[in-house]
């Protein structure tokens, strides 16, 4: 299957939030879904870098950067060990680095766009929270599911 969110849409409208068609598709997983790990953090990447590197378990980090493209929020040495530890992808609302080398990491990985410019470690976000971002809610645990067609969520597993 190589369009897996319409046949989503088509079955399960009423259970899914779609999210605003912001998004640019990284990583050589073009379909990918699992439950939410939220994080909230502002061109700091220290939570993902940490949670990246705890097991994953086919999870997707979901990253509220605040829509900062001035700071990119994941990089290959991160992805690289997501992949290691069994993440499933990202959803990021900000931006990626290191997009050649992401792009041939069995990884999924949804940004607003690519930036060149590392972040702070700084210490500073919060995981495990409610998010708001690209029209949608998005709490920890929720099911999301992307393809090149974009990116939804989902209270209860629909696949």
């Amino acid at each position: 299957m190589l369009d897996l969110l319409p046949d989503l849409c088509d079955q399960h409208f009423d259970q899914l939030s779609v999210m605003d068609p912001i998004f640019q598709s990284y990583g050589k997983a073009t379909i990918f879904s699992g439950q939410a790990v939220t994080v909230k953090c502002f061109e700091d990447n220290s939570l993902v870098k940490e949670l990246a590197g705890m097991p994953g378990q086919g999870r997707i980090l979901v990253i509220d950067g605040g829509g900062s493209t001035r700071r990119a929020l994941l990089g290959d040495m991160i992805a690289e060990n997501a992949v290691n530890n069994g993440w499933a992808g990202f959803i990021i609302y900000g931006a990626i680095r290191d997009v050649a080398t992401i792009n041939t990491l069995e990884l999924g990985v949804k940004a607003i766009t690519a930036c060149p410019v590392k972040t702070e470690k700084r210490g500073l976000g919060d995981a495990g929270i409610d998010l708001q971002f690209a029209g949608v809610s998005i709490a920890e645990g929720d099911y999301i599911y992307a393809d090149l067609n974009g990116v939804v969520v989902a209270k209860e597993p629909l696949l």
